[in-house]
């Protein structure tokens, strides 16, 4: 059962990256092109700092989905109604806070954000975003945590690709007609809207059981503080850079670093939707440790392997296709090789080590953690002002890839302990497919791709993806036997339950 759900969130989670990149890299490109950089700066700064405002559910969200995942996996649907009742009482009691802070944010980004644009705008366009954030806490939260406890991240992958490929569409509309700003957030503020009833109607339909108003078991989710502190050096971590470009640049340097931030964050999602749509199972197979180390194997060899692969193809084709994308945009130059090779440094490093914190969190070890993470943040913050002064972009990049030396170092040596394993392992399989990168990359160096329209690109990404993607997982599956093995035994049962499936 793991093994299908596991293979439906792979599917749907791809099929909705692809969807939702197609659509939705059309929207920076006509924002840029009628609004200008400093509104693209504008919408991308506003977004990053919102971020900060889901400080409210993160403790209490990880915390619940690691909770879950014991008493769903034996089915016991009191303990799940105790927990869940638990979650939704800390929902409920900072739901206003929220509402309060994202009126404090309003009116404080209003007064000191740096901007030529129109007050009244910069005030809509934090107040409307923030209020679409308010309404996701409030209705639906609590229950993305249960679906992706169970296994069922589809579920919310196919409501939320529904509503951002509507978003997208209506957002290309509206910029096309000579809309503002204003009017994009508008409408992704009635999209989620819309949002929230689909999430009803499915909760209502198929969680009857479900019942929030039983005695709440407080003592399930009571790691929520230590993994409070984790998600607070996280938010630091992830959503620093645009804040400080924001104060120590200007938003057309914003909107470049946003350029960057897009294409990689895209290229993540489709990772990041692979690897995490088995963590459940991972976690439901954390007390049988001799099948969690044999998952846990197969799961980094191709999770290292298919973050490797992806991020190489988006490297090599990131200039080419900024230089078809941003064609037409003279306020300010966004072809940096530099900027593009500090990016892949920082996305490879960072989703690299997922694997580690996948084991520390599923091992439900935040207590014991938080310290790290928290001078992760730190790092990161002092690197990142003191070499932004100096350096600008590349500074702000430069402290985040120093921040991330020490703590994915950090992380692959504590998950080795707790896996009882030498960190060698973990560091083998990275020197491997760094090395493989970075051949690619040279070999791409030589080859100078320079398509001069998007046909070429896609059929150069297709060439390319054809090499890359088989390369990568050849060589990781050849040089880890024993997790190929695996991966394919599970490989295999799923595809014949689905022709058992099919054939009744």
């Amino acid at each position: 059962m793991n093994s299908t759900k596991g293979a439906k969130n792979i599917f749907w989670g791809l099929m909705a990256q692809i969807i939702t990149i197609g659509v939705g890299i059309l929207i920076p490109r006509l924002v840029l092109v009628n609004l200008g950089s400093e509104s693209n700066g504008l919408m991308n700064s506003v977004s990053s700092v919102l971020t900060y405002l889901s400080l409210l559910e993160a403790g209490v969200g990880t915390a619940t989905v690691q909770a879950l995942f014991t008493p769903i996996a034996k089915t016991d649907r009191d303990s799940i109604n105790r927990i869940m009742s638990a979650t939704h009482y800390f929902y409920r009691r900072t739901g206003f806070v929220y509402l309060a802070l994202v009126a404090v944010l309003t009116v404080g980004y209003t007064i000191f954000a740096v901007t030529e644009l129109p007050k009244l705008y910069v005030f809509l366009v934090v107040f409307i975003s923030g209020l679409s954030g308010v309404l996701s806490y409030f209705f639906q939260g609590k229950y993305r945590l249960l679906l992706s406890a169970e296994g069922k991240g589809y579920i919310v992958t196919n409501i939320s690709t529904v509503t951002s490929v509507g978003v997208s569409l209506t957002k290309a509309v509206v910029l096309i007609a000579g809309g503002n700003v204003v009017a994009v957030q508008t409408v992704y503020f009635a999209y989620n809207l819309l949002q929230m009833l689909f999430f009803s109607f499915y909760m209502r339909k198929h969680y009857k059981w479900l019942d929030l108003s039983v005695e709440p078991d407080f003592k399930a989710i009571a790691q929520r503080h230590a993994v409070l502190a984790h998600q607070i050096a996280s938010l630091i971590f992830y959503n620093t850079d645009t804040v400080i470009l924001t104060m120590l640049t200007n938003l057309k340097v914003v909107s470049v670093y946003s350029m960057y931030a897009m294409i990689y964050g895209m290229v993540k999602s489709i990772a990041v939707s692979v690897s995490d749509s088995v963590v459940f199972a991972l976690g439901q197979a954390w007390h049988d440790r001799k099948r969690f180390n044999k998952m846990f194997s197969a799961y980094e060899t191709y999770n290292t392997a298919i973050t490797f692969a992806l991020f190489t193809i988006a490297g090599i084709l990131m200039l080419p296709f900024l230089r078809l994308y941003t064609r037409g945009v003279t306020d300010i130059n966004y072809l940096d090789s530099k900027v593009a090779l500090l990016f892949l440094v920082y996305y490879l490093m960072d989703n690299g080590r997922k694997p580690s914190g996948v084991v520390i969190n599923v091992a439900q070890h935040f207590e014991k953690t938080k310290w790290r993470a928290i001078l992760e943040a730190v790092i990161n913050l002092t690197a990142s002002v003191l070499l932004t002064v100096r350096f600008g972009i590349y500074g702000v990049l430069a402290g985040t890839i120093i921040a991330l030396l020490y703590r994915a170092n950090d992380m692959i040596i504590y998950a080795s302990k707790l896996l009882e394993r030498s960190p060698m392992v973990t560091y083998r399989r990275w020197g491997l497919n760094i090395l493989v990168s970075a051949s690619l990359v040279g070999c791409a160096e030589l080859v100078a791709i320079s398509p001069d329209n998007y046909f070429k690109l896609v059929v150069y990404g297709i060439i390319l993806s054809m090499i890359t993607l088989p390369l990568f997982l050849g060589i990781n599956s050849i040089t880890n036997i024993e997790a190929a093995k695996y991966t394919w035994s599970v490989a295999k049962g799923v595809i014949m339950q689905r022709f058992k499936t099919n054939k009744q």
